[in-house]
């Protein structure tokens, strides 16, 4: 019995160190946010006395956010669906369907997660400026798929992997094609990966600011984070106004990651049984 408390203290003290590290943060911002500029000035840290809100129409207004916001989620959208049906179809041709070449490319799609954007992002930016493609939603779009492609490639083929061959191969016999199998066997089997991806993709890119930095130049085809991050020049000396809009960034990323924890995790969980 001691050794099991002991084998339980020792997981649960650093995961409540490590939520702890998670929501302070969060709940600090809320706190400097919902105070007036006099009082941040006169208590940094201290817990505020006042309820604020007009930080909040301060940074929406003012840093046209709710442009921001419909760019993210146009871009989010698009790009999410394209990397689920890309990689759907990819991984389960790499999974169940022999031909030549399938383990070199499942080599190169391995590859190809262990390059940082860093390393690519001036190709990355000269390749987009001759196809003409620099601060446009398409453009932006493309990078957003190359980008975060490979690792749900990798995933979904893991995943694939796991379902027997004798299911795909019924499916041919009963007079699907290729098309059939997967949309008829594939993508239902896959749906609880297929949703778990989504939503990481989704919060990966809406919380990428260096991308759309670099392929998104005209104000008005900003994201919400490179918006966000605008607000600190318009606001330098008003930093609860500056945290209100970044609160108001974080926050679709926190109810989405509420609402769809269960999917996430059931997600993951199952990829890396069926790998």
């Amino acid at each position: 019995m001691r050794r099991e408390r002991a084998a339980r203290l020792a997981i649960a003290v650093p995961m409540l160190l490590l939520a702890l590290a998670t929501i302070y943060p969060i709940l600090f911002g809320l706190n400097v946010s919902l105070k007036t500029r006099k009082d941040y000035v006169l208590d940094r840290l201290g817990a505020t006395q006042t309820i604020n809100l007009q930080n909040y129409t301060d940074a929406w207004v003012n840093a046209d956010m709710g442009r921001y916001f419909l760019n993210t989620i146009t871009v989010t959208v698009v790009s999410v669906l394209l990397i689920l049906l890309l990689s759907s179809m990819c991984g389960y041709a790499l999974s169940h369907l022999s031909f030549r070449g399938s383990k070199v490319a499942f080599l190169v799609i391995l590859a190809m997660m262990m390059i940082p954007f860093q390393v690519i992002m001036v190709p990355t930016v000269k390749v987009m400026n001759d196809f003409g493609l620099i601060d446009s939603f398409p453009g932006l779009i493309i990078a957003y798929v190359a980008q975060y492609l490979p690792f749900t490639v990798y995933f979904m083929t893991s995943y694939y992997s796991g379902i027997p061959k004798e299911m795909t191969e019924a499916a041919r016999v009963d007079g699907n094609g290729l098309f059939g199998v997967w949309w008829r066997i594939m993508v239902p089997t896959g749906k609880p990966a297929l949703i778990s991806m989504g939503i990481l993709n989704a919060l990966f890119i809406w919380n990428d600011i260096l991308i759309a930095l670099l392929l998104m130049q005209s104000p008005e085809k900003r994201t919400v984070m490179v918006g966000v991050s605008t607000l600190r020049g318009q606001y330098p000396d008003n930093v609860p106004t500056y945290i209100a809009g970044v609160m108001l960034a974080v926050l679709p990323i926190i109810v989405i990651y509420l609402v769809f924890q269960r999917q996430i995790t059931a997600g993951v969980t199952a990829g890396a049984t069926k790998g």
